[in-house]
């Protein structure tokens, strides 16, 4: 029996495809085993949102022909997609695929190996970079976590930000139907997951491509009325008995209507928690980024999810340091992401890709003033995710528990409310609650982003 190790790199549709990866070579026999052991076959599902995700794909993809010289090293997604050159010179890389033969990958493994001898010529024939034109199926049997799992609508993206490789990446928008999203959500409640995270490059323009919008095209204002396509879907997700929560990922802020909103709000399975990209809480940043959105027009967002939604938590996307922001325009992001109240922020600081616009943009940061610019917007988002869990110490919350882990030397069961806070209650008290929902007091901060909870007797 032939050994396959995988390792995934990047964003929540990776996670969700590389579980269906390593479930195809289960199916087929294979022997699924750690990443640190030696293996036959090496999966390295790459990234190349910046340039350390780029860096962490070398370096994966070097590690496993260290581990085992011998073996067939698979470098699959999107730092193969958009680095060919460096792909066709890296002699650790046995096979490389694209995103658009993920599906395939069994196969083209298999058809590798039984021409080894010919290693180069069967690499490249196999490699396959065209920009695929359509949804390419995949579904998720089964996944790595016991209560939550990702259920990914679509691919790519129209939107040309002019910092992002990943439309070249990923190629444009190409939506899932809606039936076979549905097929996969109900054998995931069938195997007993409570919570289903709905993935996607690009989740907002779900079912544009039904219409026969262009793939060249950016989206305008006037494509949001596709949105109605992802309000039928969510809509027939939150009918199916046993799935207890829908948590989204994340969403165009523009997206966010009146209706939109008050559609969300009529579907009980829908999580309070809603992640609407940023970038930036200046215009004329945001305008150079390509982003299509002006801040009040993100405020105005904020605002309706507010009006439908008891406390949600609002999580954002914010990149330091882009080409010619200046003193003033980041100090307009640190009014701004504090006005807004998040309770999150992923902040990274600003990452060059080669093939985009803001690449050749005048007035490029040093590492060093992007690294404090970061660190001033990590110092205000601990202060902004302590007020916001404080808004619910004392409070009753359901908690979908997940796993152990060690908490101030005792052992607890951690999990999560439906706005996502992480809370953790003593293992013992909470034993045989994996995989469950139970109302827990929502008491002290814990540190880490955790609170203490106290499971309701009965």
């Amino acid at each position: 029996m032939k050994s396959v190790a995988f390792h995934n790199l990047g964003c929540k549709v990776n996670s969700y495809e590389i579980d269906v990866m390593r479930q195809y070579f289960q199916e087929k026999g294979y022997l699924i085993v750690d990443f640190a052991q030696k293996a036959d076959i090496y999966v390295i599902n790459t990234c190349t949102v910046t340039n350390i995700a780029d860096r962490k794909s070398r370096q994966m993809i070097h590690r496993a022909k260290a581990l085992n010289p011998e073996a067939v090293v698979v470098a699959v997604g999107c730092y193969v997609q958009t680095h060919q050159q460096e792909i066709r010179r890296d002699d650790t890389i046995d096979l490389a695929i694209g995103n658009n033969k993920k599906g395939k990958i069994v196969e083209l493994v298999e058809e590798f190996m039984r021409d080894r001898s010919d290693k180069m010529l069967s690499g490249r024939t196999s490699l396959d970079l065209e920009s695929p034109v359509s949804y390419e199926e995949m579904e998720q049997g089964r996944a790595t976590e016991h209560t939550r799992v990702y259920l990914k609508i679509q691919d790519g993206c129209n939107q040309f930000c002019s910092y992002c490789i990943i439309p070249m990446a990923r190629g444009r928008v190409r939506s899932r139907q809606k039936e076979q999203v549905l097929h996969e959500a109900e054998k995931m409640v069938a195997r007993g997951y409570r919570e289903i995270v709905i993935t996607g490059i690009h989740i907002s323009s779900y079912g544009m491509d039904f219409e026969g919008v262009s793939y060249n095209a950016a989206m305008k204002e006037e494509d949001y009325g596709h949105s109605r396509y992802l309000l039928e879907l969510l809509e027939s997700l939150s009918q199916l008995e046993g799935l207890e929560r829908i948590r989204l990922s994340s969403l165009e802020p523009r997206i966010v209507t009146e209706e939109f909103a008050g559609a969300l709000a009529g579907m009980p399975a829908i999580c309070p928690h809603f992640h609407l990209s940023l970038q930036s809480g200046s215009n004329s940043v945001l305008k150079r980024m390509n982003r299509q959105y002006t801040a009040q027009e993100f405020r105005r967002s904020a605002e309706i999810l507010r009006r439908y939604f008891d406390r949600p938590a609002l999580t954002t996307d914010i990149i330091a340091g882009f080409p010619g922001e200046t003193e003033e325009e980041f100090g307009e992001t640190l009014l701004f992401a504090e006005s807004i109240g998040f309770y999150e922020m992923h902040v990274f600081p600003f990452s060059r890709r080669k093939g985009t616009v803001a690449d050749r943009m005048q007035g490029q940061l040093t590492e060093r003033e992007k690294k404090d610019r970061c660190r001033r917007l990590l110092a205000l988002n601990e202060k902004l995710g302590r007020e916001y869990r404080a808004l619910f110490a004392g409070e009753k919350l359901p908690v979908l528990f997940e796993t152990e882990k060690e908490v101030g030397g005792r052992l607890c069961l951690c999990g999560h409310t439906p706005n996502y806070i992480e809370v953790a209650a003593v293992a013992e008290k909470a034993q045989g609650m994996a995989g469950r929902i139970a109302v827990c007091t929502l008491g002290k901060e814990l540190g880490d982003g955790l609170m203490e909870g106290v499971m309701d007797e009965g």
